[in-house]
């Protein structure tokens, strides 16, 4: 399909506009929960304002407090185990690039104390009974905070490192080392600089004991264990789910294990002395296991179709909602369909159906990472979309995570062809199950989902009758070029080298056939993203207005990488399904104005 523009169309959205209409909130949410050290009280994330903020909320009161950090927006908050202090993950400009300041819980004494300058600060954590905050900055520089002090001592430099945690007699670290897809936990002697080898994987911590916890994913699935002097010990496993996180608590009593099941549900276990016990869930989805230092409580987020995340804690009992939002009335709970792509292997995705008979026109849709999954969470877009008359399939192609160590891996360096080829088995499906009318199938996706939206349009161009991309890569020698140095570094195992694999990258590059693409295009890109930089975003709609393919450019001054703020979400929602709805010739749902 080929439009008359024959310029670039960029429509610039004011920071702080605030849409109005009726469409679910992208908001109203609450995460990152943290609990002070007896649990009685938690610091958490939401935007209810507005944008990202930190709020101080009594477990079983409705009573908030607003801690002021600025206007920036906020990604994360941490307790610390004495209590005297928060320590907020913050995101200047919405960028990808995070600063850490400390502050008193009840708003005082805000300071800056990593992320200085063009440096990034990430994986926080408290360690246990000590004012020492771990961090890392630039996947390179492993850093202990002492908050009462105000001293910073650094621990290691290397490339591509990350601090977990450090002893109580800080003689031993334990570090993650190597790219995305190739990640292993080790410990240093930090007197010596020898380090020992743990296992596989993207997450440990110190018991009190000495031993170290660790989700290993040497297997095919990751699992929970416990070493010592040499030796592990299996401590949860299963042959059909994965361990995705864990809790210890601080005297190393009861260890919570977080488990991805069933294509994307979350289950919950607490192992202790007494026994394995199952947590019932309040919602498909958890995430942010963390527990209050005297390990009475457990903190998590749950959310779900039409349902907010939300914040609430677990101390024996049913979970206790701390800070929730009313779940949408009318949500569609999604299918979730297996199917053989178009070399036998099996992926999946979830379907949201609209109640009326198919075909229907449908939407793909396509996760970042790639490692990342798509899961049964809260979807707006989604719930528009089917309100609408449109089918969405969230999809897992190969790459994702949540499927075993050889699908996540299945789509490595050349075998991504594999990956693009996937996104063709989903319309296939879609169409051959009587679900989509093949002439009204749309693709879309965000990060790395941009790309492969990207990808599939360039590669089967027939399939597609509108499409969107969000903050996708679209040429790797420019994302290599210009992304932060240290995410360069992470991907070249995924991607490959932007030297030594140059040609295939070229190859795998959606601008090399740019001018295969000829449905129209909406280009969406967060200004300050320094992650998939918006040149990648620029180089598209350009090609697109030289060749008179019918596109549109949303670009949002004040974000990155993610929409953070509520104006920006809700104004991309609305242009989002303004577009879709248009060009699948789908009816626009009653008394909305698109």
């Amino acid at each position: 399909m080929t439009g008359q523009l024959n310029r670039v169309d960029v429509t610039v959205l004011p920071a702080g506009w605030l849409t109005k209409g009726s469409y679910p909130s992208e908001v109203s949410g609450s995460w990152s929960p943290a609990l002070s050290p007896d649990g009685r009280h938690m610091a958490y994330v939401s935007d209810r304002s507005g944008t990202p903020r930190v709020w101080v909320q009594p477990v079983g009161s409705e009573l908030t407090f607003l801690v002021d950090t600025g206007e920036e927006p906020v990604q994360s908050v941490h307790w610390s185990t004495g209590g005297g202090w928060l320590a907020c993950v913050i995101a200047p400009g919405g960028a990808p690039r995070t600063e850490v300041w400390l502050v008193r819980p009840d708003g005082s004494a805000l300071h800056q104390v990593a992320g200085f300058g063009a440096d990034t600060a990430e994986n926080v954590r408290w360690l246990p009974g000590r004012p020492l905050l771990a961090l890392t900055e630039n996947l390179a520089t492993t850093v202990l905070v002492d908050a009462e002090h105000g001293t910073r001592e650094v621990v290691t430099e290397g490339e591509l490192v990350s601090l977990f945690d450090v002893s109580p007699d800080r003689r031993r670290a334990l570090l993650r080392h190597g790219p995305r897809g190739g990640r292993y936990v080790a410990v240093r002697d930090l007197t010596t600089g020898v380090e020992e080898y743990v296992t596989s994987g993207e997450q440990a911590c110190f018991a009190p004991d000495g031993a170290i916890y660790a989700r290993g994913d040497a297997g095919e699935r990751p699992v929970l264990l416990r070493a010592r002097d040499g030796h592990a010990e299996i401590l949860a496993e299963s042959e059909t789910a994965e361990v995705e996180a864990f809790a210890l608590t601080s005297d190393g009593a009861k260890v919570a294990v977080l488990w991805n099941a069933g294509g994307g549900m979350s289950e919950l276990t607490v192992r202790s002395a007494a026994g394995t016990t199952r947590v019932p869930l309040p919602g498909s989805v958890v995430s942010g296991l963390g527990w209050s230092h005297d390990g009475s409580t457990l903190a998590f987020t749950a959310e779900g179709p039409g349902q907010p995340h939300g914040v609430w804690v677990w101390d024996g009992g049913p979970p206790r909602a701390v800070s929730v939002e009313e779940p949408a009335p009318g949500a569609v709970h999604p299918v979730l369909r297996r199917f053989p792509s178009h070399d036998g292997l099996e992926i999946s995705g979830w379907l949201f159906e609209p109640p009326t008979p198919g075909p229907h026109p449908a939407v793909v849709w396509l996760h970042g990472g790639p490692e990342a999954q798509e899961r049964p969470g809260h979807g707006p877009l989604f719930q528009s979309l089917v309100d609408r008359g449109i089918a969405v399939f969230a999809a897992n192609v190969r790459g994702s995570s949540g499927f075993g160590r050889g699908f996540v891996n299945a789509d490595n360096g050349p075998l991504r062809w594999g990956a693009v080829a996937d996104v063709a088995a989903c319309v296939a499906h879609l169409v051959g199950s009587g679900v989509a009318d093949p002439a009204r199938v749309g693709c879309m996706g965000r990060s790395y989902g941009g790309y492969l939206t990207l990808a599939a349009m360039t590669t089967y161009p027939e399939l597609f009758a509108v499409g969107i991309d969000v903050c996708g890569m679209a040429n790797f020698a420019t994302f290599y070029e210009h992304t932060e140095p240290w995410i360069a570094a992470a991907a070249v195992a995924k991607y490959g080298d932007p030297v030594r694999d140059a040609a295939l990258l070229r190859d795998l590059s959606p601008i090399t056939r740019i001018d295969r693409l000829r449905a129209p295009l909406m280009v969406v890109h967060g200004e300050n993203d320094s992650n998939v930089p918006v040149i990648e975003a620029e180089q598209v709609v350009a090609a697109l207005a030289e060749r008179g393919v019918e596109h549109r450019y949303l670009l949002f001054p004040g974000e990155g990488h993610e929409l953070l703020h509520r104006s920006s979400r809700a104004e991309y929602l609305r242009e989002t399904v303004g577009w879709l709805t248009r060009h699948l010739r789908a009816p626009a749902l009653l008394g909305v104005d698109l």
